[in-house]
């Protein structure tokens, strides 16, 4: 289980990483991706339109737990200017090689809203290495009891 202290700043990995740099193994590529997909979590990031906008791919496509479904666009028009607190729990971290440039990462998380509502999701997020980088271009977040 990772615990995400929200306040930390994100990791240089997050939006700096070498696109060229080679993953010679699966915990060193698991331990990227989890970087990567957890520095989207973080408040810094997620109220950043340019942390965004380097960490999300230009189709990227998302089917939120509110059963929405968000593009590039509507995350980079709606996420910088929400207010809420909001801390995550990721348990289960996990990833799968789909390809030489593709990975995907599934987890669980249990998110609380500022200080009330806890609610707990298993996720699901597609990531492409692109010329800058690991990006992010889809993510599904199901809600569970």
């Amino acid at each position: 289980m990772w615990v995400l202290n929200p306040y930390s700043p994100p990791k240089e990995l997050s939006i700096g990483h070498d696109p060229s740099a080679i993953i010679t193994n699966m915990e060193e590529l698991k331990n990227t991706i989890y970087d990567l997909e957890t520095s989207l979590l973080k408040p810094e990031v997620r109220s950043s339109f340019d942390q965004l906008n380097i960490l999300l791919a230009d189709d990227f496509k998302e089917f939120g737990s509110s059963g929405l479904v968000y593009t590039k666009q509507n995350v980079l028009e709606r996420l910088p200017s929400n207010t809420d607190k909001v801390v995550y729990v990721v348990n289960d971290f996990e990833i799968k090689n789909l390809s030489e440039e593709v990975v995907m990462a599934h987890f669980k998380t249990d998110r609380v809203i500022n200080d009330t509502e806890k609610v707990s999701s298993l996720r699901t997020s597609l990531w492409r290495k692109e010329a800058k980088g690991w990006r992010m271009f889809f993510h599904q977040g199901t809600p569970i009891k």
